[in-house]
């Protein structure tokens, strides 16, 4: 399931084929109706090992009830319903309903000079299926209860941290919008990414992250650049592992990041069609903010912010990865890093 430009969703199954059946009564190999006065035996239709196929084929679409671009869609841990969120509202649907959804948040101001801020990303919890968390242009969190009132105007818990005055710079509002939030497979954390740091939320504690990565750090003398260049508005999604032990997010010149949640080591990978041959080993790479560079580092100044990895997914259970970057889609499996593993 996902959204498309024109502000509707559309539903999708999936499914493989390795095998197809053979010797029809009344089809010929190629499909083809056979001529009835040539059937002369009745046979038995056989199932023959043929190379695996996927077939992707549409279901449903559900249109209609967003004003403004889609940023979010999650499936519902009861797997009836699922919500669609946009610049200002969050919206319930029926998976069996295509025609009807139900408003439950809404942000939308009266006068839209009054606005402040949008919803950026939204998410079910995976396990208690009356509460959803979105995220704001302004870095905050809301955690809404669907049981306290049909439209959640009222956030049950606001996950915000305090800005240190000493740290704030020019851009500051633009960076510490999140971009993406997303819930630990246990329910007890949420993750969220700005446009310079991951940051790990406990539930139980609303008042600052437990846990703070830095992604590209040494991007602070490029704001200005980036800013010019619209850089600075990407929207970087972030993921789990199954075991919720090491959290992954993209960056420029088609890196991306991985931080070990218990050993405090990172990675900075890079998904290009060099190191994509199979069995290919990822060899980490570094980024030079200045001064005398070593052989496997890369400048600063040589990144090329065309490539980057916004769009990435974690197998739930296996070391599976797979990034977008730009126009090709990467997979690596197995032996993840040897440096984090």
């Amino acid at each position: 399931m996902f959204p498309i430009l024109d502000k509707t969703i559309k539903l999708w199954k999936v499914s493989e084929r390795d095998k197809r059946p053979e010797g029809y009564n009344l089809k010929d190999e190629e499909g083809r109706m056979k001529d009835l006065s040539t059937v002369t035996v009745l046979q038995v239709p056989v199932l023959k090992p043929m190379d695996l196929m996927v077939e992707v084929t549409p279901r449903k679409i559900f249109a209609n009830a967003h004003t403004y671009h889609i940023n979010s869609i999650s499936v519902n841990s009861d797997c009836e319903t699922y919500m669609s969120a946009d610049d200002l509202r969050i919206n319930l649907w029926h998976l069996g309903i295509t025609d009807r959804s139900f408003n439950i948040v809404d942000i939308k101001p009266v006068d839209m000079e009054e606005l402040t801020e949008v919803i950026t990303a939204a998410e079910f919890h995976p396990h208690h299926c009356n509460l959803l968390v979105y995220s704001s242009s302004k870095g905050t969190l809301r955690l809404c209860d669907m049981r306290t009132a049909a439209l959640c105007d009222k956030h049950a818990k606001l996950f915000e941290e305090p800005e240190d005055p000493s740290n704030r710079f020019f851009f500051s509002e633009i960076t510490s919008s999140v971009s993406d939030v997303k819930f630990s497979h246990s329910g007890r954390y949420m993750m969220t990414r700005d446009y310079l740091t991951v940051k790990v939320w406990d539930l139980n504690m609303e008042t600052k992250p437990i846990e703070t990565y830095q992604v590209h750090d040494y991007l602070r003398s490029k704001l200005c650049s980036l800013y010019e260049n619209d850089c600075i508005f990407d929207k970087f999604e972030c993921a789990w592992n199954g075991s919720d032990s090491v959290i992954m997010t993209g960056a420029y010149n088609n890196f991306f990041r991985m931080f070990d949640r218990n050993t405090k080591r990172d990675v900075t990978l890079e998904a290009s069609r060099e190191n994509s041959k199979p069995r290919a080993v990822l060899k980490p790479r570094r980024v030079c903010t200045g001064g005398k560079r070593r052989k496997d580092e890369i400048s600063v100044d040589s990144l090329d912010f065309n490539k980057k990895i916004l769009h990435m997914a974690w197998h739930p259970t296996e070391n599976i990865i797979a990034v977008a970057a730009t126009n090709n889609l990467y997979i690596f499996q197995d032996k993840v890093n040897s440096e984090m593993h």
